[in-house]
């Protein structure tokens, strides 16, 4: 039922214009290049229905309101962001449903790159939009919320089925991949994922979106509780708070 288009955009983000093939309602998920996105509607004959906000960083609404005048679609997004991300129409909750046509997607509140941050997940598609919250084998830098909080989101998304196709908002995953094998060095299922990461950006592809099967078993960020990961941190496998904690410390440092 829903349809979605990724395109490049700025230096390293993604856009994203939706459309639910029941109703014909489009929506982009934030809105990093306004240009870059009414390229991409007018490319396919498609006017702009709903803006789709995950948090109110500059690179994810800073092309609200152009966006807003061009096509008078309206903005949804995080109730705890209202003051910061422009035009907000419709405020968002943990929990809500938020409705594209006949398309359904569940509201989650995953504090940690930023205290407000929300993702989007169609579950009847099998499809989410975590915006900065998790890239392919890393997580958003913590600019706002605490290890705890983000941990806390990450296991919201450790729900997900592992046949989930996650859309995140950047093309961070080599450098991400490096880091990985840093702290995973004999992660087999890690050094075949960066030999195909490595394979896709030679040819000029991208490597998002990601599968959650792979990501649980490729991103340090979701697998505190690994044996690897903890040995070349030097912690116990009691605090898995910690352990996460500790691997986003390096992360900003490496």
């Amino acid at each position: 039922m829903l349809e979605v288009h990724q395109f490049p955009c700025l230096q390293d983000n993604y856009g994203f214009i939706l459309r639910d093939s029941a109703s014909g309602q489009v929506a982009a998920v934030d809105t990093p290049d306004a240009g870059a996105i009414a390229a991409e509607l007018e490319q396919r004959g498609w006017s702009l229905d709903v803006i789709m906000n995950t948090h109110h960083h500059p690179d994810h609404a800073g092309g609200n309101l152009a966006l807003k005048e061009r096509y008078g679609c309206r903005i949804v997004g995080p109730r705890l962001e209202a003051a910061t991300i422009p035009g907000l129409d419709e405020l968002l909750d943990e929990g809500d449903v938020f409705a594209l046509g006949e398309s359904r997607a569940t509201v989650h509140e995953t504090p940690g790159h930023t205290l407000g941050h929300i993702v989007y997940h169609f579950a009847d598609d099998g499809i989410a939009f975590v915006g900065d919250t998790l890239f392919s084998m890393g997580c958003g830098r913590l600019f706002e919320g605490t290890p705890a909080q983000m941990w806390s989101s990450m296991q919201k998304l450790l729900a997900w089925p592992d046949d989930t196709t996650m859309y995140c908002a950047h093309e961070y995953t080599q450098a991400n991949a490096r880091f990985a094998l840093s702290v995973e060095p004999e992660n087999q299922a890690l050094l075949a994922r960066v030999a195909e990461v490595d394979a896709l950006r030679e040819r000029g592809e991208p490597t998002v979106p990601m599968r959650m099967a792979v990501e649980r078993a490729t991103n340090p960020f979701l697998r505190p509780d690994s044996a690897d990961l903890q040995s070349t941190l030097g912690l116990p496998s009691n605090d898995l708070v910690a352990v996460f904690a500790e691997t986003r410390r390096r992360k900003d440092v490496f």
